[in-house]
């Protein structure tokens, strides 16, 4: 940390500020906890060159659907038209990197897993908010052709993306649901029959991780579930939405140095991201041709087919006469779209995390109360705001009163 409170993140190990890019890597992908806390409250004190909404749009993502919304504003310049200046979308490859560079004020707009924003506020005591969701559903748990059923995972290893993720939260629902334990556990060490070893890799390594056999499966955001299915070397075993249906996986979130202090911005942020969330609705296929290699932007390195079988897929047939899909009746798509961020998402999702296995310092998810995360850690003024301006819950098939009833069948 530099003498004027800033975050410093070096780029090797000798320039004696005892924290390397590494360092702050391993803190956020393994310890994710309370070690962390002074340098992510630090990142704040990154000196803000704007005022108002002349601050530029500076998202931050990783190359999956989850980011859909953001990439296709800033693609069909829905900033812009908010009046809003917007920089070329930063991609990180794992989350770690990608809260790291929010915390130190280097992206302000990002899309992150639920679960990771409860660790960030309230674990790191970083100020942010969740004011959208990006997406529904839109995640698998993919295995190794041998793998048949859950309890065939028995003895072997399982990588999610992040320990705060909906990934780790349902594949854990889905272990104990069949007789198995997670357990963390050194490389190469010896697992019971009903254990299974659960590893944090990057989604961008899975897909060869699965190849090589160093892992019986994986449960990530799409498209690596497609990539595995296209490829030959995996298959989607469970779907998350069709665990917890409509489940939330990632969100938008920004600092709340911006939502109390630049509200219109923003507010703009917002409206930009609801219109691109009705957009694709509709247009399923242009987004991924969008989002694909091939596209203008090239905002993701996946071919166009892979991105069209989860963007464009609308319906579960295939994976329901096979037996992938249990609930049938729900009639998902395999990603969908809608930003209101229910409070009962958020109330229920405080209280599976309190049962689920992840690593690090979790001393501070005792003292939390669902019904007080789900008011404090979002703030859905500007996305109430937004949804009226596009037509109301109407346009994005929810209740008019905005409220659900959460359902989860594992």
């Amino acid at each position: 940390m530099n003498k004027d409170g800033k975050l410093h993140i070096c780029a090797s190990s000798d320039c004696g500020c005892g924290l390397t890019r590494r360092d702050m890597l391993k803190l956020g992908a393994l310890t994710l906890a309370g070690v962390a806390a002074p340098l992510l409250r630090a990142g704040d004190a990154r000196a803000q060159a704007f005022r108002g909404d002349d601050q530029p749009v500076k998202i931050g993502y990783l190359p999956i659907t989850d980011a859909t919304p953001l990439l296709v504003a800033h693609a069909r310049k829905l900033f812009e038209a908010e009046g809003l200046k917007t920089e070329a979308p930063r991609l990180f490859r794992s989350w770690a990197q990608i809260v790291e560079a929010f915390v130190a004020g280097q992206v302000n707009v990002i899309h992150l897993l639920t679960p990771a924003a409860l660790w960030v506020r309230y674990g790191s005591k970083f100020p942010a908010k969740i004011v959208a969701w990006n997406h529904v559903n839109g995640s698998a748990l993919t295995v190794d052709p041998s793998v048949s059923t859950v309890a065939d995972l028995g003895g072997r290893t399982v990588a999610v993306p992040f320990w705060y993720s909906i990934h780790n939260i349902l594949l854990q629902q889905v272990l104990r649901a069949n007789g198995l334990t997670a357990v963390t556990k050194a490389k190469d060490s010896a697992l019971a029959a009903n254990e299974v070893n659960l590893i944090v890799l990057p989604p961008a390594e899975m897909v060869s991780a699965l190849a090589g056999k160093s892992i019986a499966g994986y449960i990530v955001a799409d498209p690596f579930n497609a990539l595995a299915e296209t490829k030959g070397v995996g298959k989607v075993l469970r779907f998350s939405g069709d665990v917890w249906q409509n489940h939330a996986c990632c969100v938008t979130f920004l600092s709340e140095r911006d939502t109390s202090e630049r509200p219109e911005w923003a507010q703009r942020v917002t409206n930009a991201i609801v219109r691109a969330q009705l957009w694709t609705r509709s247009n399923q296929l242009d987004t991924a041709k969008l989002l694909s290699a091939t596209g203008e932007g090239k905002y993701t390195p996946h071919a166009l087919p892979v991105l069209s079988k989860v963007l464009a897929a609308t319906d579960y047939a295939s994976y329901e006469a096979s037996g992938v899909v249990k609930n049938k009746g729900w009639y998902q798509r395999r990603i969908d779209f809608q930003p209101y961020p229910f409070p009962s998402y958020t109330e229920e999702l405080v209280r599976a995390v309190k049962q689920t296995r992840v690593e690090g310092d979790t001393k501070f998810l005792d003292a939390l109360d669902p019904k007080f995360v789900a008011a404090d850690l979002v703030d859905d003024r500007f996305v109430r705001k937004a949804i009226d301006l596009v037509g109301g819950p109407k346009v994005f098939d929810l209740p008019a009163d905005l409220r659900r009833k959460e359902i989860v069948r594992v």
